[in-house]
């Protein structure tokens, strides 16, 4: 809202009390300026800007989160001949565990490559990266 009554407090005279507020029928009088006013109005806006962002997350469709295509994911899923059916949250759910998965062994054969003063990832990078890790056993031997 609006009023005669509010001023800004950039350009504006400042009394002792603080800034001056003029309006249409009286002469201009000082306004008290609270200790602080500017944090909690600084906190108020962060709450506001954090509580958009989380909404704006929240109506994000859920392909947005992910880096992989949606129709890829379920093109993979219907190959295998023993899957009959899956939910959308079901599609989601792996192509979100296969991202997390190529990171993590991505990262993994990454730190491989840079021992080895490089920063492109090769083959050999990943079979170290599968033998040194007990959670890649299951792929030992796939690459071969």
């Amino acid at each position: 809202d609006w009023s005669p009554c509010r001023a800004s407090v950039i350009g504006q005279p400042v009394g002792r009390e603080g800034p001056v507020m003029e309006d249409a029928e009286s002469p201009a009088v000082p306004v008290p300026v609270a200790v602080g006013d500017d944090d909690q109005e600084q906190d108020q806006e962060s709450r506001q800007s954090a509580q958009l962002d989380a909404e704006a997350e929240a109506e994000r469709p859920q392909q947005k989160l992910l880096r992989l295509p949606l129709s890829r994911i379920k093109g993979l899923i219907k190959a295998d001949p023993e899957v009959t059916l899956a939910s959308q949250e079901a599609v989601f759910a792996i192509g979100k565990a296969t991202e997390l998965f190529v990171e993590v062994i991505a990262k993994d054969a990454y730190t491989f490559a840079l021992q080895a003063k490089r920063k492109t990832i090769q083959r050999k990078d990943l079979d170290n990266a599968i033998d040194a890790a007990d959670e890649f056993a299951f792929l030992e031997g796939t690459l071969e």
